[in-house]
């Protein structure tokens, strides 16, 4: 019989096997919002580097992460080393570094490669979830895990086979995986932080944490700020800015530990997947791309298998 793992007393609200009915469908919902992040950050790129857009977003949340920090400042004593490493791999790793180097892939070489090999993402959570947290998977899982990625990659490819695949042992191949290989830690990281405090504290950690990071970034780019020149554009990326520190910063990591606290870490990193879902279906009501029938069963294929993942016993 599997051993249940002990989640902070404000969030036990699981069920006989230890997850909630909702948390699978609260980390997808998060996910999703993360979908949304090109429709603000296109015009902040015109005037701001990624690093900067990064920052200013990281300070505005302070709002949001002071208060809550200080309220539940009593949840921060008695933290063991392995809490500590785990808030450092979520706010260091998980934010700044897997993105710099997500980033810097593209750079080196070919972008389907580097897409293709971020489809590991799961596999790295999964492995590092039964190690670090023993959780015990059901007999359908690889069938779910499987049909998670024919989903996402008819969503990115379609029927076609991706060019520059012998670049996955290069240096752009070398740098995705390692992008793959800290977001899919951080799930999990995220889910051994939920054992000790509330999703609210975990969520201000991972915003206050990660700036000295981002300070030292964007210090060591040397990139100046391209101020908006008139009081139209000036309110634009401002409101911008906002937008994209709620919605796909803020609320989505909200929910996100939020439905992390009651759903295994195996099975939160398969939710997660709706983010690119998510893309294409903006892609195409704001950008107007195409979306493809491959790409509507690749959709699909990914609602079964959250469906599926939360009726799972």
């Amino acid at each position: 019989m599997e051993k249940s793992i002990p989640i902070h007393p404000s969030v036990r609200l699981e069920r006989a096997d230890g997850t909630t009915r909702s948390g699978i469908w609260l980390v997808a919902l998060g996910a999703a919002l993360w979908g949304m992040d090109p429709l603000f950050r296109i015009l902040l790129l015109k005037h701001l580097t990624s690093a900067q857009i990064v920052l200013f977003e990281h300070l505005l949340l302070l709002v949001y992460a002071v208060p809550v920090l200080w309220l539940n400042h009593k949840e921060l004593r008695g933290l063991a080393v392995r809490h500590v490493l785990a808030l450092l791999f979520i706010s260091w790793g998980g934010s700044a570094i897997a993105t710099i180097i997500f980033t810097s892939a593209f750079a080196y070489g070919n972008p389907n490669a580097v897409l293709l090999l971020q489809k590991l993402q799961p596999l790295f959570a999964i492995l590092m979830a039964r190690l670090l947290l023993k959780e015990k998977l059901p007999a359908l899982f690889p069938l779910l895990l499987v049909m998670a990625l024919a989903g996402t990659y008819l969503l990115t490819f379609g029927w076609s086979i991706p060019a520059g695949l012998s670049e996955i042992a290069a240096v752009s191949g070398l740098l995705s995986i390692g992008a793959a290989a800290l977001w899919g830690g951080s799930t999990v990281m995220g889910r051994l932080l939920l054992n000790k405090m509330q999703f609210e504290t975990v969520t201000a950690l991972r915003f206050a944490c990660a700036l000295p990071l981002l300070f030292m970034t964007t210090w060591l780019e040397g990139d100046k700020v391209r101020l908006p020149g008139g009081t139209f554009d000036w309110l634009a990326v401002s409101g911008n800015l906002l937008l994209q520190a709620a919605f796909p910063g803020l609320l989505s990591l909200l929910l996100y530990y939020r439905g992390l606290a009651g759903t295994k870490a195996s099975y939160a990193t398969l939710a997660e997947l709706l983010f690119p879902a998510v893309g294409v279906l903006i892609n195409w009501l704001v950008f107007q791309q195409t979306v493809t029938f491959v790409q509507i069963a690749g959709f699909l294929l990914i609602w079964f298998m959250l469906f599926s993942l939360s009726r799972q016993r």
